[in-house]
């Protein structure tokens, strides 16, 4: 509760600090504008027709829809993922056997390209919701798994001993030691499976799902619709960009402010 009060008090100069970012986000549209000028609207349509786009699907009920079905589905893959492959990675990194016994697995999972994944969960689930949640899932899973199994099997055996030599108690052991360092690893885990989890859900629903952004966005390839393509792949940028930098940044910042 304390970590969160924290977080909220600090939120405003977290904002004041992104100044950086937002030049960026300039810089880009500016490239953006440029490339406009050179391939012209088929190609690369202008931000503005793009925005213009994005207006028109915001106003329009059912994509509106899709978006948050597409949220939807990406929230529960990754929540699983981070939930499945956290404890699972911890649990690994405390016993050396299981450790070993999870790495061919993991080279598996890792080596596995996502469309097959997608095309394995068309036979097993159909076109449901579950084929695009089970896909978000196993790609994003592997991420959070070898996260939290390095976090646990890299700390270092000489502040273990000291700490044990000093008769901390638990708490101060869970909370100053293994915590902040197996968060250390696991956090960038988190986020790497986050835009992982955005990627793949789109491709889920373009191939295998009749709702969603992904659908839309067939939608649009199939009319050569440029500018609401663009728009799609905005909506789901900046819900990306807004669950990491909102919600993830600002507490990865709190559980590592040891580092400063």
């Amino acid at each position: 509760m304390k970590l969160f009060i924290k977080i909220i008090k600090d939120f405003p100069a977290y904002l004041w600090s992104g100044w950086g970012s937002i030049a960026s986000v300039f810089l880009f549209l500016a490239l953006w504008d440029f490339g406009h000028q050179i391939y012209g609207s088929l190609v690369l349509p202008s931000p503005k027709d793009t925005f213009i786009a994005l207006n028109e699907i915001l106003h329009n009920p059912e994509i509106v829809e899709n978006i948050f079905i597409t949220i939807k589905r990406a929230m529960i893959g990754f929540g699983l993922a981070v939930l499945v492959g956290s404890i699972l990675g911890l649990l690994s990194g405390l016993f050396i056997t299981a450790s070993i016994m999870s790495r061919p697995i993991v080279t598996i999972l890792f080596g596995m390209p996502p469309i097959a994944w997608i095309v394995l969960a068309m036979i097993w689930f159909g076109m449901s919701d579950m084929t695009v949640i089970f896909t978000v899932f196993i790609a994003s899973f592997p991420i959070v798994f070898v996260g939290a199994l390095q976090g646990t099997r890299t700390i270092e055996g000489d502040l273990k001993q000291m700490v044990d030599s000093f008769h901390l108690p638990f708490s101060m052991k869970l909370f100053d030691l293994y915590l902040p360092h197996v968060f250390s690893y696991i956090f960038p885990a988190y986020i790497s499976a986050l835009g992982m989890s955005w990627k793949i859900v789109v491709m889920a629903e373009l191939l295998a799902s009749s709702d969603g952004l992904g659908s839309s966005l067939a939608i649009a390839r199939s009319q050569l619709d440029t500018p609401t393509a663009l728009a799609l792949v905005t909506i789901m940028i900046a819900s990306l960009l807004l669950i990491e930098y909102i919600i993830l940044e600002p507490i990865k910042r709190e559980l590592e402010s040891w580092r400063d």
